[in-house]
């Protein structure tokens, strides 16, 4: 290796599975989901992130996808109640409202949004952020969210090796069924749970790398992204983190974003994310007076060039762009 790099570079192999403006993505797991999800979003690519809400052990996002799976919707007797809100031990606490209808609401809306995505989905992204899962001691039940809810409600236990792999073996036979086409792909989360203590935290990360290379070698739709040996291997320093020192800042998510991309998007697609990203930061344009002949020909100058986006790859849905830009005109 030569001293000019002055870092560990980890060989990260192109997907034989691509990404493209026509094949669908499923994202689900820890908040670095939704870092990915958005970069994914950004570019106007087809994709659905996290329909449960944010969640972190491999039981919950297990149970979320068995759930989608089965298809049954939730009702009023799985919704709890605590401080004035209405929330599902399935669900983040986005899903929660005051109003007990308007929760359950916004939780079917995105299940049965998410179980037809599932259904044509061609990439299914999961990424694992601890081994530790918790369970409602009143029923046993596993939660994604504890909901803020006492701790003493709870009971805390760290998966095994063997117990991830054998409830994924029995989950990916029946995605495949709904799906057979779908390529599934893990991740490990780089974002460390400081408060599980720092060496519980290592064993945690250790066994869901186990248990998703023991997975990844039974199955053959299945495959793996490096996002937590970028974060600290290649990225092995402080300065690439946030201020508390455990979630990866801006400049660590573009990188780890960039070998993704590197990875799984289509060359063609690329070229097309470009264009995709020039509209998308045009809109971060504030102009001082609207009015202006120059501001009004930047307009529709935006406006053109979403219009032969479309003509050539008309699968781009840029419908709220197109209109961003059209209500400045006149």
């Amino acid at each position: 290796m030569s001293a000019e790099i002055f870092r560990t570079v980890i060989s990260i192999p192109p997907s034989d599975k691509k990404i493209t403006y026509k094949t669908a993505s499923l994202l689900i797991g820890s908040c670095f989901t939704e870092n990915m999800g958005n970069k994914l979003l950004w570019f106007k690519l087809p994709v659905f992130v996290n329909p449960f809400g944010i969640s972190y052990n491999p039981l919950s996002i297990k149970k979320s996808l068995d759930r989608l799976i089965s298809g049954i919707e939730y009702t009023a007797k799985e919704i709890s109640y605590s401080d004035g809100l209405y929330f599902s031990f399935d669900h983040h606490s986005r899903f929660s409202d005051v109003d007990q209808k308007a929760c359950i609401a916004k939780i079917n809306v995105s299940f049965s949004e998410a179980g037809n995505y599932l259904k044509k989905t061609s990439f299914l992204f999961l990424t694992f952020g601890t081994a530790y899962y918790y369970t409602l001691n009143s029923d046993k039940q596993i939660v994604a969210n504890c909901h803020k809810l006492p701790e003493k409600e709870f009971s805390r236990t760290m998966l095994t090796v063997n117990e991830i792999y054998e409830a994924y073996s029995e989950l990916i036979p029946h995605l495949m069924e709904i799906n057979p086409h779908l390529y599934i792909v893990f991740t490990v989360s780089p974002i460390r749970h400081w408060k599980d203590g720092a060496h519980e935290n290592q064993i945690s990360k250790s066994v869901l790398l186990l248990a998703i290379d023991s997975l990844c070698k039974k199955f053959k739709n299945t495959g793996y992204f490096s996002a937590y040996e970028l974060m600290l291997d290649e990225l092995r320093d402080y300065r690439f983190y946030e201020e508390d020192m455990l979630h990866p800042n801006k400049i660590a998510i573009d990188f780890i974003w960039k070998r993704f991309a590197g990875s799984f998007i289509e060359n063609d697609t690329s070229r097309i994310m470009n264009e995709v990203d020039k509209i998308q930061l045009s809109r971060q344009h504030r102009p001082f007076n609207i009015k202006t002949e120059v501001f009004q020909n930047f307009v529709l100058q935006q406006m053109n060039k979403i219009k032969q986006l479309n003509q050539l790859y008309p699968e781009i849905d840029l419908s709220a762009e197109y209109e961003y830009f059209a209500n400045f005109l006149g």
